[in-house]
Protein backbone atom coordinates (compact mmCIF):
# COMPACT_ATOMS: atom_id res chain seq x y z
CA UNK A 1 0.00 0.00 0.00
CA UNK A 2 2.79 2.41 0.91
CA UNK A 3 4.61 1.56 -2.32
CA UNK A 4 1.51 2.41 -4.38
CA UNK A 5 1.10 5.77 -2.64
CA UNK A 6 4.81 6.51 -3.09
CA UNK A 7 4.57 5.61 -6.79
CA UNK A 8 1.51 7.85 -7.23
CA UNK A 9 3.25 10.78 -5.52
CA UNK A 10 6.39 10.34 -7.62
CA UNK A 11 4.29 10.06 -10.77
CA UNK A 12 2.46 13.31 -10.06
CA UNK A 13 5.75 15.08 -9.26
CA UNK A 14 7.29 13.87 -12.54
CA UNK A 15 4.13 14.89 -14.43
CA UNK A 16 4.28 18.37 -12.89
CA UNK A 17 8.01 18.75 -13.73
CA UNK A 18 7.50 17.63 -17.33
CA UNK A 19 4.56 20.01 -17.75
CA UNK A 20 6.68 22.88 -16.42
CA UNK A 21 9.55 22.04 -18.77
CA UNK A 22 7.23 21.69 -21.75
CA UNK A 23 5.64 25.09 -21.17
CA UNK A 24 8.97 26.92 -20.77
CA UNK A 25 10.02 28.58 -24.05
CA UNK A 26 13.56 28.07 -25.30
CA UNK A 27 15.95 30.93 -24.64
CA UNK A 28 17.28 31.20 -28.19
CA UNK A 29 17.15 29.14 -31.36
CA UNK A 30 19.97 26.79 -32.20
CA UNK A 31 22.74 28.35 -34.31
CA UNK A 32 22.65 27.53 -38.00
CA UNK A 33 26.36 27.92 -38.75
CA UNK A 34 29.72 28.99 -37.45
CA UNK A 35 29.97 32.57 -36.19
CA UNK A 36 33.06 33.51 -38.18
CA UNK A 37 33.02 37.14 -37.09
CA UNK A 38 33.06 36.02 -33.46
CA UNK A 39 35.97 33.67 -34.09
CA UNK A 40 37.95 36.35 -35.92
CA UNK A 41 37.31 38.95 -33.22
CA UNK A 42 38.31 36.42 -30.53
CA UNK A 43 41.63 35.73 -32.22
CA UNK A 44 42.23 39.44 -32.87
CA UNK A 45 41.45 40.49 -29.30
CA UNK A 46 42.80 37.57 -27.26
CA UNK A 47 45.32 35.43 -29.16
CA UNK A 48 47.20 37.94 -31.35
CA UNK A 49 48.36 40.22 -28.48
CA UNK A 50 49.69 37.23 -26.56
CA UNK A 51 51.61 35.96 -29.59
CA UNK A 52 53.02 39.41 -30.27
CA UNK A 53 54.13 39.72 -26.64
CA UNK A 54 55.89 36.34 -26.85
CA UNK A 55 57.63 37.42 -30.05
CA UNK A 56 58.70 40.66 -28.38
CA UNK A 57 60.22 38.81 -25.43
CA UNK A 58 62.08 36.46 -27.78
CA UNK A 59 63.40 39.38 -29.83
CA UNK A 60 64.55 41.28 -26.74
CA UNK A 61 66.28 38.15 -25.44
CA UNK A 62 68.14 37.64 -28.71
CA UNK A 63 69.07 41.30 -28.98
CA UNK A 64 70.53 41.29 -25.48
CA UNK A 65 72.83 38.40 -26.50
CA UNK A 66 74.11 40.36 -29.50
CA UNK A 67 72.21 38.48 -32.21
CA UNK A 68 70.95 41.64 -33.91
CA UNK A 69 70.93 40.14 -37.42
CA UNK A 70 68.75 37.23 -36.28
CA UNK A 71 66.41 39.69 -34.54
CA UNK A 72 66.08 41.79 -37.69
CA UNK A 73 65.46 38.70 -39.81
CA UNK A 74 62.87 37.37 -37.40
CA UNK A 75 61.21 40.77 -37.15
CA UNK A 76 60.98 41.01 -40.94
CA UNK A 77 59.48 37.52 -41.14
CA UNK A 78 56.96 38.40 -38.40
CA UNK A 79 55.95 41.61 -40.20
CA UNK A 80 55.53 39.75 -43.50
CA UNK A 81 53.44 37.11 -41.69
CA UNK A 82 51.20 39.81 -40.21
CA UNK A 83 50.81 41.31 -43.68
CA UNK A 84 49.72 37.92 -45.03
CA UNK A 85 47.22 37.53 -42.19
CA UNK A 86 45.82 41.01 -42.84
CA UNK A 87 45.62 40.21 -46.55
CA UNK A 88 43.76 36.98 -45.85
CA UNK A 89 41.27 38.83 -43.66
CA UNK A 90 40.79 41.43 -46.38
CA UNK A 91 40.21 38.71 -48.98
CA UNK A 92 37.69 37.10 -46.64
CA UNK A 93 35.61 40.29 -46.52
CA UNK A 94 36.05 41.03 -50.24
CA UNK A 95 35.00 37.47 -51.09
CA UNK A 96 31.95 37.80 -48.85
CA UNK A 97 31.03 41.04 -50.62
CA UNK A 98 31.45 39.46 -54.08
CA UNK A 99 29.34 36.44 -53.15
CA UNK A 100 26.55 38.68 -51.88
CA UNK A 101 26.82 40.81 -55.01
CA UNK A 102 26.63 37.85 -57.38
CA UNK A 103 23.91 35.79 -55.69
CA UNK A 104 21.52 38.60 -54.77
Amino acid sequence: MIAIELLATASSAVDHALHTLASTPLAEPAPKGIDTSGVVSFFASKIAPILLAVLGVIFIGRASRGEISKVLTSSAIAIIGLAFIAGAATLFFVGDYLIKLIFE
